[in-house]
C-alpha cells in the first residue's frame, strides 16, 4: 500500500523537532540545570519512524537514549521537560524524572535498569494475548541488553508466548564506552533471533525508508498472532553515552569515526530524499524547523514557570 505524503512529511517534522529538542536539553544542562539527558543526536530516524508505524492504541516500551520515542510516540515537549526538571506539570508530576510514562498514550515507562523493560514488554504481549485485543508492543534498546540475562529471559518468553512484540535494537556499537565486538562474537545482534525461532533482520538505521518497510512489516506480522521479532537498525550517537561523558573524540572514539558518521546524518538523507520526491519543499523545510524552535522556546518558558510539587504530591501514588 503506498504510504501517503503526509506520513513522511509527519515523521520529518518529528525528527527535526526531536534534534531541536534534544540540542536544548545539552544547552541547559551546559547552563547548571538539573537535567539528565542521553542525547540521541544522530539517532533521531529509527525511534520516530518505527513509532510512526503504531497505532493510538499499541503500547510502547521505551530505554534510555534521548526522547524521540516520546515524541514520535505524541508526547509533547513542554511536558517531557517539566517532567525532567521535576515540575508538578510533567507527564508523572515531577515523580518520575527521566522515567518516563505517559498511559494515555501507551507510553509505559522508561526502566532505570538496562533491559530490565523486556521481560515488562513480553508480559504486556502476554496480556494483549490473553485480553485478546489487536494490539501490538514497540521495545527498544540499545547494545547493551542483548547481553544481559533479563534480555534473554523477555525474548525467550516472548516467542514462547508468541507475544506481539516487536524488538527495536537502535544499535550504535556502543554499550556506554565498550565496543560491540568486544563483548560479542556475532556480526549483527540479529543473529540471535535464531535462539528464539523468531524473525530478526538487521537494517539501515538511518534510513526512514528501510525502517518504516521493515517495522511495518514486523508490527502486521505482530498484530495478525504471528509472535515477535527482532529488528537491529544500524545508527551511531554523536555525542558521548551521556552529559558527562565528554569524551567524543579523543578517548574511546575518534574524531574521523564520528565525523564520517557525522555525514550520514539521518535529518539530512531524509530531507534530500524528501525534497527529490517532491514530498517535501524547501518552504516546509524551513517552517519545520522554526515551529520546532518556537514549540521548544515554549516548553523552556512552560517548564522554568511550572511550580514543583507539593511534599504530599510527591507521596501520592508511591508505595510506602
Amino acid at each position: 500500500m503506498r504510504v501517503p505524503p503526509e506520513f513522511w512529511l509527519e515523521v520529518y517534522r518529528k525528527m527535526v523537532l526531536t534534534r531541536t529538542f534534544d540540542q536544548k536539553l545539552t544547552e541547559l544542562s551546559e547552563q547548571g540545570e538539573s537535567v539528565s539527558q542521553h542525547s540521541c543526536l544522530g539517532q533521531e530516524a529509527t525511534p520516530v519512524t518505527a513509532c510512526a508505524t503504531l497505532g493510538p492504541d499499541d503500547y510502547m516500551m521505551p530505554y534510555h537514549r534521548g526522547w524521540a520515542w516520546a515524541i514520535g510516540k505524541g508526547m509533547e515537549p513542554r511536558h517531557i521537560l517539566a517532567e525532567l526538571i521535576g515540575k508538578r506539570t510533567g507527564c508523572t508530576g515531577g515523580r518520575g524524572g527521566v522515567h518516563l510514562a505517559d498511559w494515555d498514550k501507551k507510553v509505559m515507562g522508561r526502566s532505570g535498569i538496562q533491559a530490565a523493560h523486556i521481560p515488562i514488554a513480553a508480559g504486556i504481549g502476554l496480556s494483549i494475548r490473553m485480553r485478546k485485543t489487536k494490539q501490538v508492543v514497540l521495545c527498544f534498546f540499545g547494545d547493551g541488553p542483548p547481553n544481559i540475562g533479563d534480555w534473554h529471559e523477555g525474548m525467550n518468553l516472548a516467542s514462547v508466548w508468541k507475544a506481539p512484540v516487536v524488538f527495536v535494537c537502535e544499535s550504535n556499537g556502543y554499550a556506554e564506552s565498550t565496543r560491540r565486538e568486544e563483548t560479542m562474537t556475532v556480526k549483527h545482534i540479529s543473529e540471535r533471533a535464531a535462539a528464539y525461532r523468531i524473525p530478526g533482520v538487521t537494517i539501515d538505521g538511518n534510513d526512514i525508508f528501510a525502517i518504516h518497510e521493515t517495522v511495518k512489516e514486523a508490527v502486521d506480522r505482530a498484530r495478525r498472532g504471528r509472535g515477535p521479532s527482532l529488528i537491529e537498525a544500524i545508527t551511531y550517537r554523536w555525542l558521548g553515552h551521556n552529559y558527562r561523558d565528554t569524551e567524543y573524540y579523543g578517548g574511546y572514539r575518534s574524531k574521523k569515526e564520528v565525523d564520517a558518521w557525522k555525514k550520514k546524518c539521518p535529518i539530512k538523507r531524509a530531507r534530500e530524499r524528501l525534497l527529490k520526491m517532491g514530498v517535501l519543499t524547501a518552504e516546509q523545510d524551513e517552517a519545520f524547523h522554526a515551529e520546532a524552535r518556537e514549540t521548544v522556546a515554549e516548553a523552556v518558558r512552560f517548564a522554568k514557570e511550572s511550580p514543583y510539587p507539593t511534599r504530599e504530591e510527591l507521596l501520592q501514588g508511591v508505595w510506602p
